[in-house]
């Protein structure tokens, strides 16, 4: 059951500049960041995440627990799990899902092989539907706790991916993995055709870069609002957001400095964290608990 209130919220929005910048915030509670809160969160999108088209219109009282137990096992079951990329996934898959409305065009965790295998190319496809055309969402995501570092290796990967020949054989993997019962289905295979050309394909491609990092000014909040626990938040969270802003804005300098690849539109999404640590924790817990359960 997905949430009726979103639980990501959009402190910086700005489609005037290019590439237009989104800053996302995950909250405070209790003088905390919110992770725990945030791995529940992303965990509620699971089967969305996880499961094909058909598996998802499939989802009943009677199958709930069955789809579940597949879900949880698409992830990972290795307890070597720090440097793992599908948390990242998952984020980068319920911002799209929550802060852009995107549908997800082809789950790409579904398709592995083996619990632990990782999976190559983009890491999400997602469409957006434009009143009677379809813009297609092309995730990247690094899930880093230094944005120099992040910004650095997305960079690379973002050169690699929309080079001719890597964007073909990415189309056809494409092509081949969407669900035929997904009403979609006949338009984005028509749109990825070999046949037509990638200037006109590009015309209608989004490339939304999502960027994690450990976070000065989120560090400096928890400190604040743990030194001031009689203090109401709301009463200082307007120096917050300002601050939160200028980092933001710094980060989207430092991306668009590194060299970004010409034509396509991209969208930078910037998450700003208190510890990776803590989260990635309390994401682990959360999947093995749900692993646990369901075995």
């Amino acid at each position: 059951m997905r949430p009726q209130r979103a639980f990501l919220e959009v402190l910086v929005d700005d489609t005037t500049i290019t590439p237009a910048l989104s800053g996302i915030c995950a909250g405070f509670e209790s003088g905390e960041w919110r992770a725990r809160q945030l791995a529940k969160r992303l965990f509620q999108d699971i089967i969305d995440f996880a499961l094909s088209h058909s598996e998802r219109q499939d989802f009943s009282s009677d199958t709930g627990v069955e789809m579940i137990t597949r879900a949880v096992q698409k992830i990972y079951t290795s307890e070597k799990y720090q440097s793992r990329g599908e948390f990242g996934e998952l984020l980068l898959h319920v911002t799209l899902r929550e802060v852009f409305r995107t549908q997800v065009a082809v789950s790409k965790i579904f398709f592995k092989d083996a619990s632990n295998d990782t999976i190559k190319g983009f890491d999400a496809v997602h469409i957006v539907e434009n009143n009677d055309k379809l813009e297609l969402w092309l995730g990247e995501v690094k899930f880093y706790s230094d944005i120099a570092r992040a910004i650095r290796d997305v960079r690379k990967e973002l050169h690699e991916h929309l080079a001719t020949d890597y964007l073909r054989r990415e189309f056809m993997a494409i092509e081949g993995k969407i669900d035929e019962k997904w009403k979609h289905a006949p338009t984005l295979r028509r749109m990825l055709h070999e046949n037509v050309s990638l200037d006109e394909i590009f015309d209608n491609i989004t490339i939304p870069v999502l960027l994690t990092y450990e976070s000065k000014v989120i560090k400096d909040r928890v400190t604040e609002l743990k030194s001031n626990p009689n203090v109401s938040p709301s009463s200082t969270v307007e120096a917050y957001r300002v601050n939160f802003e200028t980092e933001v804005r710094k980060g989207w300098d430092k991306f668009v400095a590194s060299g970004l690849p010409p034509r396509v539109k991209i969208r930078l999404i910037l998450v700003p964290m208190h510890l990776k640590s803590t989260l990635i924790r309390a994401l682990h817990e959360r999947l093995m608990s749900w692993q646990e359960a369901t075995a």
